[in-house]
């Protein structure tokens, strides 16, 4: 339970955040050893949800980057808190993998036309399903992987990831990470949609076109027959089913997991995938990266098909840490490529961030639980008071250290400087 005045000095500390991401630098003794646990001491409006660091179940990863004189960066992980065990709900975060996943699919079916910006439609194969994407409408809207995938960085669309869901199946889904190394994913379910476990392995068939309509390849539905590892995930003190209260902890054993070192390192894999081994890597081509780079970072009013409006949607609108909940622009100087998450009072962000001026890099992800009265599916949450604004701090603390720590060999970002007017 959270206490009164641990609340109070969260809600204070939300209010009083500033929005530059300017602020005070505390240097660190040579000595220090854990550079993490010693920058989190230094900053007070951290402290409420540190010193509660299990009741928020939260988990921090920090990755400094080091470059070398031929620009090979060289990578020093620290963690507080960090669990593989522990359950976080990892909500949107499954959308990176998804992402990836769908581009090593296509690069495997190797049929010419079958791409990412091919038409692509699901049928409505199994009698029990429901399914996000309306094939009768598909055509007419051109939907391809590289829509979704741009709506799944863009502004984290759920839709989309239905899409990639049924694209990939849930066998392959979960297959080809555990091929890769990334154990901990267990992906059962597609999001923002009530479906029973059946209905979830089962996926619908999908169909590519070209341009003009013809049929260039068609996957037959899937079902996975893979059995799941039991799991006793469990959290709070109660939830609401059918409008009323449940006096016992919301289940989370059939619920999607994946811990966040492995979203940490499957994000290293597209940032950096040369500087991981090739067992962790994903199959995609040059252009991939550079499609996959853009749609990470860019802000979404940079974006001209889909369109979104600034005002629904600001620059910070999926870049929790170092922006938290702001609604102005972000410097041109600093981009993120990263993947959020937010559901059931769990809020997640694995990113990278760079900031061109200064020559600064680093990777820094996190989960916290916002849900100070335990209760879930009581859509009463605490990301704007308790969330966002320490995801922000966070991010600021990481930033303003990396701002002014010595390299002896400044980064050459130039990888990711993208012309997002295209």
């Amino acid at each position: 339970m959270f206490s009164k005045l641990t609340l109070l000095l969260i809600i204070i500390v939300g209010c009083i955040s500033c929005s530059s991401v300017n602020k005070t630098y505390h240097p660190l003794n040579a000595s220090d050893t854990n550079v993490l646990d010693s920058l989190l001491a230094t900053d007070a409006a951290l402290q409420p949800i540190l010193l509660q660091k299990d009741v928020f179940d939260l988990q921090i990863i920090y990755t400094k980057i080091d470059r070398d004189a031929n620009n090979k960066p060289h990578f020093t992980d620290y963690t507080f808190n960090e669990n593989p065990q522990a359950y976080f709900y990892p909500a949107s975060t499954v959308k990176l993998p998804a992402a990836l996943l769908a581009l090593e699919k296509l690069n495997e079916i190797k049929i010419p036309g079958v791409e990412k910006y091919a038409m692509m439609t699901a049928d409505n194969s199994y009698a029990r399903q429901e399914i996000g994407l309306d094939s009768s409408k598909a055509k007419d809207a051109q939907v391809s992987v590289a829509d979704c995938i741009k709506k799944i960085f863009l502004v984290s669309d759920n839709d989309a990831f239905n899409h990639l869901y049924d694209f990939l199946g849930q066998d392959y889904f979960n297959r080809q990470l555990h091929r890769k190394g990334y154990e901990t994913a267990d992906i059962r379910h597609r999001l923002n949609i009530s479906l029973t476990e059946d209905q979830n392995r089962n996926t619908n068939a999908v169909s590519f076109y070209d341009s003009v309509g013809k049929l260039l390849y068609q996957q037959q539905p899937q079902y996975n027959t893979s059995t799941f590892i039991k799991r006793n995930n469990k959290a709070g003190k109660g939830f609401y089913r059918d409008g009323e209260l449940i006096n016992e902890p919301f289940d989370f054993s059939e619920k999607n997991k994946f811990s966040l070192y492995d979203l940490h390192n499957i994000l290293r894999a597209v940032i950096f995938p040369k500087a991981v081994p090739k067992k962790q890597r994903f199959n995609l081509t040059s252009e991939d990266y550079q499609f996959l780079y853009k749609y990470m970072s860019a802000k979404p009013r940079e974006s001209k098909s889909p369109y979104y409006d600034s005002s629904q949607y600001p620059d910070a609108y999926c870049k929790f840490l170092l922006f938290g909940a702001e609604k102005g622009t972000m410097p041109e100087n600093i981009r993120i490529f990263n993947k959020i998450g937010d559901a059931y009072g769990f809020l997640t962000d694995v990113a990278y961030i760079v900031d061109f001026e200064n020559n600064v890099e680093f990777m820094l992800s996190a989960t916290v639980l916002c849900n100070s009265d335990r209760i879930f599916n009581d859509d009463k949450y605490d990301y704007d008071t308790v969330g966002l604004p320490f995801m922000k701090n966070l991010g600021q603390l990481i930033y303003g250290y990396e701002k002014h720590r010595h390299r002896k060999y400044l980064p050459d970002l130039s990888k990711f400087k993208i012309n997002y007017k295209d």
